[in-house]
């Protein structure tokens, strides 16, 4: 910069609902992670947690469904929070890791790759293929990491046992086991984040599909810091997909005679896995699934949940470890100190090289889905200069 040449004016975000609305929510971008609702300080974005709906809208109609009349007036947080608005992924690469993920790192930046396993029978049991969320949460909880944690439930209507997935709030161990298992249904976890809030929590977990893990990094990379600094844990699921409630009556009742009240345990392992509280064992080819793919989830392109802290998954020969990828030095730390303690059994990831083979290929497939479309740039306007 020569003497002459005047300081770069600062630029400012000026997007808001009128910009997601057009750009994410009508295009199919929108993966209903509720990131948007949980951001605006306003309370006008609504969001059915429901087969169909899975979509936030706005509460206000006095400039329509497609306008917020505090966006006009400058509110910017809903973009803000947004995981699939614009430049997203670079945007939340840089906060975490300083760079943007390669062409060569499909499946995101990462420090390590292990097996790992709880060492509590009851934990490994109770939870899914490892039990490594359940044995997380517990550890991070009594040790002063966390103080909460959302995460999600089944059974929790009216219907009892109806594997109808929604949002929770875990603040002990009995939380946590109550939680515990995969359910391949949807539910918009951080939609528990106001039930923290009211209980007092300060450090809160969060355990969502990749859509959701995106959530913080990109909040608190574009300044919502109000939301986003009560968050202190990220633990992403690997998800190539949803499917909409109705595959337990359309597909495993009417084809196979699985009412969903008998479901006791499910898995997906190249096929879509079944256990029913009689000791019966199903298969179901995943290509007759596939017409139940929940509509959000056609386009993510985030198979690896490549910004959570630590990302999950039960890929790979072993049913009983899981898959651990740790991307932060905080992921790390924690999993490290529980090996150390006791807490957790680890082994090599290279003991299984298929698992790492199949997860970049399935983060590469699910790259593809991303639309041409998507990758415009933000276009910030300078802040006005005061006359």
């Amino acid at each position: 910069m020569t003497e002459t040449q005047a300081p770069l004016k600062k630029e400012r975000w000026t997007h808001q609902w009128k910009e997601l609305y057009s750009e994410v929510i009508t295009t199919g971008l929108c993966t209903g992670c509720s990131g948007c609702v949980i951001s605006c300080p306003h309370d006008v974005i609504g969001y059915d947690h429901e087969q169909g709906g899975f979509t936030p809208f706005h509460l206000e109609e006095e400039l329509g469904l497609d306008d917020c009349g505090h966006g006009v007036k400058g509110c910017t947080s809903c973009t803000r929070a947004c995981p699939r608005f614009r430049t997203w992924e670079d945007e939340a690469d840089n906060f975490m890791f300083g760079r943007a993920r390669r062409d060569d790192e499909p499946s995101g930046i990462f420090k390590d790759i292990i097996l790992t396993r709880a060492s509590d029978d009851f934990i490994h049991q109770t939870g899914q293929d490892g039990g490594l969320v359940s044995a997380i949460l517990i550890w991070a909880l009594d040790n002063g990491y966390i103080d909460a944690a959302l995460t999600s439930y089944v059974g929790e209507g009216d219907d009892g046992d109806s594997w109808t997935a929604s949002p929770g709030l875990a603040l002990n161990r009995d939380d946590v086991i109550r939680g515990a298992g995969s359910r391949y249904t949807y539910s918009a976890n951080p939609l528990a984040f106001n039930e923290a809030m009211d209980s007092g929590a300060t450090k809160v977990a969060l355990v969502g599909m990749s859509c959701q893990s995106s959530i913080l990094p990109v909040m608190k990379s574009r300044k919502i810091g109000k939301v986003g600094n009560r968050f202190a844990l990220n633990i992403g699921l690997l998800c190539s997909k949803s499917f909409d409630e109705a595959i337990f009556e359309e597909l495993f009742e009417l084809k196979y005679g699985l009412d969903r009240t008998t479901i006791k345990k499910t898995n997906i392992k190249g096929v879509f896995q079944i256990w029913t509280h009689d000791g019966a064992y199903y298969e179901i080819n995943l290509k007759e699934c596939h017409a139940w793919t929940r509509e959000g989830c056609n386009h993510c392109p985030d198979f690896a949940a490549e910004h959570a802290d630590i990302s999950t998954g039960g890929i790979g020969k072993y049913n009983d470890w899981t898959l651990t990828i740790v991307r932060t030095d905080l992921g790390r730390e924690i999993i490290m100190k529980m090996l150390a303690d006791g807490s957790l059994i680890g082994r090599p990831g290279d003991d299984d090289p298929g698992a790492i083979a199949l997860m970049h290929k399935l983060s590469a497939k699910s790259r593809q889905r991303w639309p041409e479309f998507a990758w415009e740039k933000p276009a910030l306007l300078p802040v006005p200069t005061r006359k």
